[in-house]
């Protein structure tokens, strides 16, 4: 109860005006019904006995009581309408809200995180529950609310008969409401347990229909291969579903034969009970469809329970994520990274990735100082892009300590350490934005045209940037419309201006000149030579 009512809160958060109109129409949609079947018996009794009732201490006669009914339905429509115009506003306002909460939460949290299949398994069930369970939470409030109403009003008119007749309804619902409870748990269970499967289907699902994997997939045919994957997984979740959903749907005919077996009963003793003259045919129709609402009240209140619980499984599974917590953060007495750095020191550095037995780096000691290029050398796998991660914190060390200017980096501000860190990573991303925007971001608090293209120019990218449509406005890749494609060369020459525009007083080029033509690579030394002249750290890290 305590995660719903923590949704619950979340979505009054979300939108408080929409949240109370949404309370507001769900009362007068319940109550409206029931007042129009109080009406409808007055009608009834004086179409059949002429009569002319009073209601409310006003005397109507079948024509008042027909307006009046009229007057209700149409009443009960128009909130309807400006309901469903409520629940759309709010859907789309809630999916924003957690969008941008899921966003900011994954944002914040460490690289280890990346590295961990659990992690993903999480933000999976996390992603696919945050677009409808709350509005479901929130539904299911709502109709339990209303249901409540109904089924009281209901209870008040079905006491002028019998007693038994309520008791006859309550027990008759009590079936359906333990296998809706034993159906929750057991779907719920199973789409956990599956996790990974759906993850698979998603990741075959992008291999098939993304650009990035488009030209290895038709050079070496793959297509065939990583549909039958799918198709497999997919036969085999559909199947396991089925089976579940079959078995319960015996139980659920059973629920159906109760139910029946209770109106037959019911309706039954109303007959005899309107034959013996006991009760009016308008008491009788009113009865009559007051067991027939009590029954889908009850259902509904059932529905409304079992779906609350379902959905408190489910949205058990976004709060999960959201209470994720990074554990590399800044100290409360952090110290502003320096304007000017003198050294970068790797002290007998241990290291090993999260779930891995074996340590990428063991007792590794360097030493990089201002005003000189210092490079990393080593085969694949030997630890060079890591220490790159492990200077900006994107990992701790597991023994040993990064020292800028003597200092423990993890006694630095945690953002004001990576904005003194430009780096240029092995693998860079292309960022389908404009050409100014790829190279900006470099800093992206401190917007400056001039200082865009005079860092091109270092990089050896403004030739071909002013070339292109809209020069430095052209949006890159063809992702979007109007993209202009580049190759890895002139990509990497964009990520090199990004790291550039940082203006940070340490560099570090991660393979900076892979996809480099010869005079690109020319041009990037020559760079590289006077930036070691404005007392920078550099560190350029290279395969042999």
């Amino acid at each position: 109860m305590k995660q719903l009512l923590k949704a619950l809160n979340m979505i009054r958060q979300c939108n408080k005006r929409c949240f109370w109109l949404r309370i507001i129409y769900v009362v007068l949609q319940n109550v409206l019904p029931l007042v129009s079947l109080y009406i409808l018996k007055y009608l009834v009794d004086g179409v059949t006995n002429g009569e002319s009732p009073v209601i409310m201490g006003v005397e109507m006669n079948v024509y008042m009581c027909l307006g009046v009914f009229c007057a209700i339905f149409l009443l009960n429509r128009l909130v309807g309408v400006m309901s469903g115009v409520n629940t759309d506003v709010m859907q789309q306002r809630l999916i924003d809200y957690l969008s941008d909460k899921m966003q900011k939460q994954s944002a914040r949290l460490d690289m280890s995180y990346f590295d961990n299949p659990e992690y993903h398994d999480t933000y999976h069930r996390a992603q696919q529950e945050s677009s409808f369970r709350p509005l479901q939470v929130l539904n299911g409030f709502m109709n339990l609310l209303g249901s409540i109403i109904s089924i009281s009003g209901i209870m008040i008119m079905l006491l002028s008969a019998s007693g038994w007749i309520i008791v006859v309804m309550i027990v008759a619902v009590i079936p359906s409401f333990i296998v809706r409870i034993i159906k929750s748990r057991q779907i719920y269970a199973w789409r956990r347990s599956t996790t990974q499967d759906y993850r698979r289907t998603n990741y075959y699902t992008a291999l098939l229909g993304g650009r990035d994997f488009a030209k290895e997939m038709r050079t070496f045919g793959l297509a065939p291969h990583f549909r039958s994957k799918f198709v497999e997984i997919r036969l085999r979740l559909v199947k396991t579903l089925l089976k579940i959903s079959r078995r319960l749907a015996v139980y659920d005919s059973i629920c159906a034969i109760v139910e029946t077996v209770a109106l037959l009963f019911v309706t039954l003793f109303l007959i005899t009970s309107a034959t013996s003259g006991a009760i009016t045919v308008g008491a009788f129709v009113m009865l009559f469809e007051a067991f027939r609402r009590g029954q889908s009240a009850l259902t509904g209140l059932v529905g409304a329970i079992s779906g609350l619980y379902d959905n408190r499984l489910f949205v058990g599974n976004l709060f999960e994520f959201l209470d994720l917590e990074p554990t590399i953060v800044s100290k409360k007495d952090a110290l502003p990274f320096p304007k000017e750095v003198e050294s970068i020191e790797f002290r007998d550095i241990t290291f090993r990735y999260p779930k891995m037995e074996r340590d990428v780096l063991s007792h590794y000691n360097l030493v990089a100082k201002a005003g000189e290029v210092t490079q990393i050398e080593g085969e694949n796998g030997f630890g060079k892009t890591t220490l790159l991660k492990l200077l900006l914190r994107l990992y701790d060390t597991n023994e040993g300590a990064v020292l800028v200017n003597g200092v423990d980096v993890r006694d630095y501000n945690v953002r004001e350490l990576r904005r003194g860190i430009g780096a240029i990573f092995q693998d860079y991303v292309r960022f389908y934005c404009t050409a100014e925007e790829n190279i900006s971001f470099g800093d992206i608090d401190h917007y400056d045209a001039d200082r865009v293209k005079y860092v091109a120019h270092l990089a050896g990218a403004d030739k071909y940037i002013e070339r292109l449509p809209k020069g430095y406005k052209t949006p890159l890749g063809r992702m979007f419309d109007d993209g202009e494609e580049l190759s890895m060369g002139q990509w990497q020459r964009i990520a090199l201006a990004r790291q550039l525009y940082s203006d940070a007083p340490v560099l570090i080029f991660d393979e900076p000149t892979a996809w480099m033509d010869v005079p690109s690579r020319d041009r990037f030394y020559e760079t590289l030579d006077m930036l070691k002249h404005n007392n920078k750290v550099i560190i350029l890290i290279k395969h042999v």
